[in-house]
């Protein structure tokens, strides 16, 4: 088991016992905030010949839950700092179960997207920022593995609700399903109410003794995780976290847009997630498109998601591993670049066979990211700034989240051919991963000369303070 990375929090989470319960709680939460907006392509086809709009317009009603759920970032951690986990996952379950009878009665595609974009979207906030927060708060050494069995929710909801959304079709209607779906959404408000506050009392840390000058500083400076170094060797931000204590700041932490590692992971998370949730969003109808019949499209997207199912909690053992957790920046840039790969050959895919190996190869590489995604930000930022860092993320990437599906649609309008969306897809995936290797790479040179920087300091000062003493001594011994 790799060494504890170094926190904040105040105390010692408890890395266990009811903390395996709020990973259940987060796997059912962050399952429907993830898999929602994919299972409804399902009805995609159907509703794009019932209003009678093209593939750009029908793929808004996606774009816009994502976009929505990414923008509600900030609001979602206003109110986990402010009231907790618990509460703000049941008010997100309520409001998705709304969006969606309320889209029931729809008349138009806007209404949709109003109602299953906006107020859904908005809903699955709620669920997803929450579920990613509250495990921080739990788990420090098991964290990786954690936050890998909880992103697991997403593909085994995918798993289920895909088959299910068909048959819910073929029986009721797409009306009907939206009504039944609206009740199975309130499932999250179960989840929540499996999120207690951790007691931060049980484990509080003892105050810090003086250190003393032999090698068990060096030892703590190179177990420390990435976040960990980076808030002990940039004494400006430290500086900067005490003079932001406005209203504003004691919400959202602004002082991480000087964050460098902070600034890496979104600079390459708004290029990729243009071509991020696109090829999920048009899987299935891409197997429409060439002919395959409707329950063999949906079965896609169950085989997308029983591969990501099992491939997520892998990742995240892998991701706690002592050989892989100190870089673990590197195995998330291979994710994204392979993800880029993947998109890149699809149009090589022929027939039902070929969309099955693509989808296979898909969702290993989808599951890879989505396991790392939230895990990396932590180890950048820290336990005690990820909410704040979440939530500025969400609010920044619900740009390209919103345009990117849209966007794809509108080559497949143009072209009338798939293959065009997917190798800009690709595109946009390889780019950041490329990006991601080499950024980190001078990211994590920088934090050892740092950390030798701060050591070489740190025994400066203790052979200070011997020689202090021992002149102390000689002045008391004269």
């Amino acid at each position: 088991m790799p060494p504890a990375a170094a926190t904040k929090l105040g105390y010692t989470p408890p890395d266990g016992g009811w903390g395996w319960a709020v990973v259940l709680g987060a796997f059912i939460s962050i399952g429907f905030s993830y898999a929602f907006p994919k299972s409804l392509t399902i009805y995609f086809k159907e509703i794009q010949e019932y209003f009678s709009v093209s593939y750009s317009q029908i793929a808004w009603v996606s774009s816009v839950m994502l976009a929505s759920m990414y923008a509600a970032g900030p609001v979602s951690s206003i109110l986990v700092n402010r009231y907790g986990s618990r509460p703000v996952v049941m008010v997100g379950g309520v409001m998705v179960c709304t969006g969606m009878v309320l889209a029931s009665f729809g008349k138009s595609i806007v209404h949709l997207y109003l109602c299953v974009g906006v107020i859904g979207g908005f809903g699955l906030a709620f669920n997803l920022q929450p579920a990613l927060t509250i495990i921080g708060t739990y788990f420090q050494v098991k964290r990786p593995m954690a936050n890998g069995l909880a992103m697991t929710g997403s593909p085994v909801v995918l798993f289920t609700l895909a088959p299910l959304n068909q048959f819910l079709f073929d029986s009721f209607g797409w009306r009907g399903s939206f009504l039944i779906l609206g009740a199975i959404v309130l499932n999250c408000c179960v989840a929540g109410s499996l999120m207690r506050p951790v007691n931060k009392t049980a484990g509080q840390k003892p105050k810090t003794e003086p250190a003393e000058c032999n090698g068990a500083a060096a030892e703590e400076a190179a177990t420390a995780d990435t976040g960990a170094q980076s808030d002990n060797l940039l004494t400006e931000e430290n500086q900067s976290e005490g003079r932001s204590q406005g209203c504003v700041h004691r919400f959202i932490d602004v002082s991480l847009f000087r964050h460098r590692g902070f600034l890496i992971y979104l600079t390459g998370n708004v290029v990729m997630f243009f071509g991020f949730f696109a090829p999920v969003v048009f899987l299935a109808p891409y197997a429409k498109h060439q002919g395959i019949d409707e329950y063999s499209a949906a079965f896609l997207l169950s085989i997308f998601a029983l591969v990501d199912m099992f491939i997520r909690p892998t990742t995240g053992f892998l991701g706690n591993s002592k050989w892989i957790r100190p870089r673990i920046q590197y195995f998330f840039s291979f994710a994204v670049s392979y993800n880029g790969v993947c998109h890149l050959l699809c149009p090589l895919a022929s027939g039902y066979t070929g969309l099955v190996v693509y989808a296979v190869f898909f969702g290993l590489a989808f599951g890879m990211v989505s396991a790392l995604l939230f895990e990396v930000l932590m180890d950048l930022v820290g336990s005690h700034r990820f909410s704040s860092a979440v939530g500025l993320v969400t609010i920044i990437e619900c740009g390209p989240v919103l345009l990117g599906p849209p966007l794809s649609g509108a080559l497949v309008d143009i072209f009338g051919d798939y293959k065009y969306m997917y190798y800009a897809c690709g595109v946009f995936m390889l780019v950041p991963g490329i990006f991601f290797f080499i950024m980190h790479y001078f990211n994590y040179k920088r934090l050892d000369e740092e950390k030798r920087q701060s050591m070489a300091a740190e025994m400066r000062t203790c052979e200070e303070t011997v020689q202090l003493k021992m002149s102390q001594d000689e002045k008391a011994d004269g």
